[in-house]
């Protein structure tokens, strides 16, 4: 099994080191984000600092004023790294990676944006009781969408870098869930079903789409609120089933009738396929136009259950896999996670296409930083099981957030998977 690690610019430019020690980890490949969400970052091993932190949404790299200009909604450029490289960081760090021999892949976040939701509210997600997410823009609109396909397109590939594939993030619908600031809202737990009563949208666009469907939206409006009611006065309810994605689905269908269930289900698998195909379909068209020797992969991060929400979108396995080069899939460590892995990693594994010269590629991706949850003194354990249930490749989140300690265990695991 081939294994790549996740990377940031931040973590290669101005550290010579970096490509020596990412090789010595053993790793033949790095997914290295070219645009990336707001995050602050630890830089462990760095000569010249301790913490980065990206103040906002940004492309790694200096987008091309011809292809936005017609654009109301475009990337924002970033600020705090430095690079001479007129291509910006992600090329200066690329270019130091695929020189040390290390195969680049470009890591692409695509609907999470919370300044482009706070600059432009109305095309984010709203929910049953009216509140935005500023972070979370809503997929089912035009103009939405043709800023994420323009983006993908542009920030996968990265002529002139050596980029050889890109692995495209939160392609699919964001919701309530989100690392912000000072969160205050676990007061309440939400299972699985609550999650996604929560991340239902009502703005213009998607009441407009419930009623092309036959519906009522205002009757949507208070079925969904109806069914969060005990939630919030902390009774045990149907909405605190959470992990076994079947049993949110049964769950979802409990709280809002098997009919309303549906018709949400059909409006928002529509628009989240309509993103990823036409995602897909862009970065493959931009890929050959900048006359690209080898086959440019498309990765999607995702999840085998459309109603999921996230990072790791909600997908139709058959429907993704006939059209990207694979998925990327989150595999929980450790016995707990045992079920939620083997669930993510069938779906996938019984509907591998042969979309490429190989088929489908299945990337198992585990937590490798042990302040992060992570577990890397199972990741041998865990990517044998993985392999086992159909993966082809792994990922480790993440070479550049990991302590030291945690890297050499990487590495001693490494050696056992991939020889």
């Amino acid at each position: 099994m081939r294994a790549a690690a996740f990377l940031y610019p931040w973590d290669v430019i101005g550290d010579p080191a970096a490509p020596e020690r990412l090789a010595r980890l053993g790793v033949a490949r790095v997914t290295l984000a070219s645009a990336y969400h707001s995050t602050r970052a630890l830089t462990p091993r760095h000569p010249s600092h301790r913490i980065v932190t990206a103040r906002h949404a940004a492309a790694l790299y200096p987008p091309d004023p011809a292809r936005w200009e017609d654009h109301a909604l475009r990337p924002y450029e970033q600020d705090w790294v430095r690079t001479s490289d007129p291509g910006g960081p992600y090329a200066a760090a690329a270019r130091e990676l695929a020189g040390a021999g290390i195969e680049v892949r470009s890591w692409v976040v695509l609907a999470h944006n919370s300044r482009l939701g706070e600059e432009f509210p109305y095309i984010t997600v709203r929910n049953a009781y009216g509140d935005r997410y500023p972070w979370a823009p809503c997929i089912a609109r035009r103009d939405v969408r043709e800023y994420l396909v323009s983006l993908a397109a542009e920030a996968a590939v990265r002529p002139g870098t050596g980029t050889r594939g890109t692995e495209l993030e939160s392609c699919g619908w964001y919701g309530l869930a989100h690392l912000h600031a000072h969160d205050k809202i676990g007061g309440v737990a939400l299972g699985g079903a609550a999650q996604y009563l929560m991340s239902l949208c009502f703005c213009d666009t998607c009441e407009e789409g419930y009623a092309s469907l036959g519906a009522d939206p205002e009757h949507l409006r208070t079925a969904v609120t109806g069914a969060l009611e005990p939630v919030w006065r902390g009774e045990d309810t149907t909405a605190g089933v959470s992990g076994v994605r079947e049993a949110e689905r049964a769950a979802v269908d409990a709280l809002l009738g098997p009919d309303r269930a549906a018709l949400f289900a059909t409006w928002r698998e529509r628009a989240a396929r309509w993103l990823q195909r036409e995602a897909v379909a862009a970065v493959r068209a931009e890929a050959t136009h900048a006359r690209h020797d080898a086959e440019f992969e498309v990765l999607l991060h995702a999840d085998p259950a459309a109603h999921r929400t996230g990072a790791n979108a909600g997908t139709d396995p058959d429907d993704v896999l006939a059209h990207a080069d694979g998925v990327v899939v989150p595999c929980a460590a450790g016995p707990e996670g045992a079920a939620e892995r083997a669930d993510a990693l069938g779906p996938f594994a019984t509907r591998r296409h042969p979309t490429g010269r190989t088929g489908a590629t299945l990337a198992a991706n585990f937590s490798v930083v042990t302040g992060m949850g992570g577990s890397p003194r199972t990741l041998a354990e865990d990517a044998a099981h993985a392999r086992e249930l159909g993966a082809t490749e792994l990922r480790l989140y993440h070479a550049g957030l990991a302590s030291d300690q945690d890297l050499d265990t990487v590495a001693k695991a490494l050696m056992a998977v991939t020889s």
